[in-house]
């Protein structure tokens, strides 16, 4: 371990030569090459949108060409505003820095403690200084995002939320990652103060344990802190879940749904938890006609026909009545009649066509099995086992690239910290200014073989006889989350961490061939 230390500081003896002003712009300067990048790519997405394409023949059987232009309209309104978005966080992230944001918080956050009499205690001010940017990233990004929810889902329909509910869960959003953030960078910078030459050790094995903890503890009792889990009810569905589960030896625990339906209209299914207790969650939104509230379409129905027996029970109220009232009320009763029946029309008319918008949307039961299917084959190929193994090791080797950075004072002084060198700043820089360049080429990497993981996927559920089902889900889902089925090449290869629909029709209907 200490040889492996001492390569990698000879290895970084160079940034001890450089100038800490020409560090400084020579690293904010890659942040703008990486968004310059990312912002062509984004462009040639927008000429892709932008471009007139007619529905593919893969999805003839469920598109129509008007469904295709809202498809591209949707797309077209989140790439610009997450190009807008993006620029104005790259701009203020820019001339915070410059200005000497950091140094400035820094200094605030002890004087802050000075007037509690608590001086020279790191931890504490690294907490105070954790809080103060959490809070301020809180406050400016909330009309970013009431702009995204309330303006552009609200938009094409996915929307939701009320604003009482986006008030609430934003503030329990900021108090979990408060006490979860200020828990684990408080015991990582007291293991990195007292872990001596290993401490890099300590710390990858603490934050190891700790994203598993995290891992056990957020499906369970923080994620129900924001939404409804109900077990999925006892039907057809349940029992061929239970079955195919049985059949490829899948230690199913239980089985959820959640209600994302008081949040988006967009939908998706996945599994969690470790060893012999796996847990499935399924969207209320992928499943088509379900709600946790029960208010399915037969429900539904039973309303509209208990409203048709109301109706006619008035109007033959409304026919006694008018049998003895006098001749000159006679025109404003058959008035007053017409008036009631449209209203009772308009209201039956409106109540049919919310349970036709409820009941398009979502999958049959076998097209949710099928789509379970590809996540059990995530499991029995064992990739979520080698993500968490690539995520281990390459966590091991940032903190061991940490171990030989963390005391280089060119690094502080480049940030304008030239009498103190605080852990958490040097963790700040490292991890998001000195390592950019290798998280870049990282990130590239998982997403090439998150690409091919969803393949193979793919190809077990239609081993299992799923393919014609797992094709008709893809379909619907891309339908309902009104996802515009072409995309730039480049900029697919870069960002997508699946494949594109087309992309996998064409694989499934290879695999079914084969």
């Amino acid at each position: 371990m200490v040889f492996l230390i001492s390569t990698l500081e000879q290895y970084f003896s160079f940034l001890d030569k450089i100038e800490p002003n020409i560090l400084f712009y020579g690293l904010l300067s890659f942040t703008w090459i990486v968004s310059i990048w990312e912002h062509y790519l984004s462009y040639r997405q927008y000429c892709n949108y932008k471009r007139h394409q007619t529905v593919p023949d893969e999805l003839a059987d469920v598109m129509t060409s008007e469904e295709l232009d809202k498809a591209r309209s949707y797309a077209i309104d989140k790439m610009r505003y997450n190009e807008i978005h993006s620029l104005f966080n790259e701009i203020e992230t820019t001339i915070l820095l410059l200005i000497g944001i950091l140094p400035s918080l820094w200094s605030t956050s002890g004087k802050i403690l000075s007037k509690y009499d608590y001086n020279n205690y790191e931890i504490l001010q690294s907490i105070v200084f954790l809080i103060i940017i959490m809070v301020y990233s809180t406050i400016t990004g909330i009309p970013w995002s009431y702009y995204y929810h309330f303006v552009l889902e609200e938009k094409h329909g996915f929307n939701k939320q009320t604003i009482g509910f986006f008030i609430k869960d934003t503030i329990k959003k900021l108090l979990v990652t408060l006490i979860l953030m200020l828990l684990m960078f408080s015991l990582l910078i007291k293991i990195i103060q007292i872990g001596g030459d290993y401490f890099f050790v300590y710390a990858w094995l603490f934050i190891t344990i700790m994203s598993l903890i995290i891992a056990f503890i957020y499906p369970n009792y923080i994620a129900p802190l924001f939404d409804r889990y109900d077990p999925l009810r006892e039907g057809e569905l349940r029992s061929s879940i239970e079955r195919l589960a049985e059949q490829i030896k899948f230690p199913l625990a239980k089985i959820y749904v959640v209600e994302g339906s008081v949040r988006s209209a967009h939908s998706n299914a996945y599994f969690y938890g470790f060893f012999k207790a796996k847990r499935i969650v399924l969207y209320d939104t992928l499943i088509k006609g379900y709600s946790l509230h029960k208010e399915n379409k037969d429900n539904l129905i039973d309303k509209d026909n208990q409203l048709d027996e109301t109706k006619q029970k008035e109007n033959e109220e409304e026919n006694t009545l008018n049998e003895t009232k006098q001749t000159e009320n006679e025109e404003n009763t058959l008035i007053h009649r017409k008036t009631n029946n449209d209203t009772s029309d308009k209201v039956n008319e409106e109540q049919q066509t919310t349970i036709k918008k409820k009941t398009d949307k979502g999958c049959e039961s076998d097209e949710v099995l099928a789509v379970l299917c590809h996540e059990f084959g995530h499991w029995s190929l064992s990739h979520n086992l080698i993500n968490l193994s690539i995520s281990f090791i390459n966590l091991f080797l940032v903190f061991s690239i940490f171990a030989a950075l963390f005391k280089r004072t060119v690094l502080y002084e480049a940030f304008g910290f030239s009498a103190t060198h605080p852990i958490l700043i040097g963790l700040l820089i490292i991890f998001q200014f000195v390592l950019s360049p290798y998280f870049e080429v990282f990130s590239f990497a998982l997403t090439a073989l998150s690409r091919r993981f969803e393949f193979q996927a793919d190809h077990f559920a239609v081993k299992l006889g799923h393919g014609d089902q797992l094709g008709r889900a893809l379909k619907k889902l891309e339908l309902d989350n009104m996802t515009y089925p072409f995309s730039d090449k480049l900029y697919a290869t870069y960002h997508y961490s699946h494949p594109t629909l087309l992309e996998r029709l064409k694989a499934v209907k290879s695999m079914k061939q084969d």
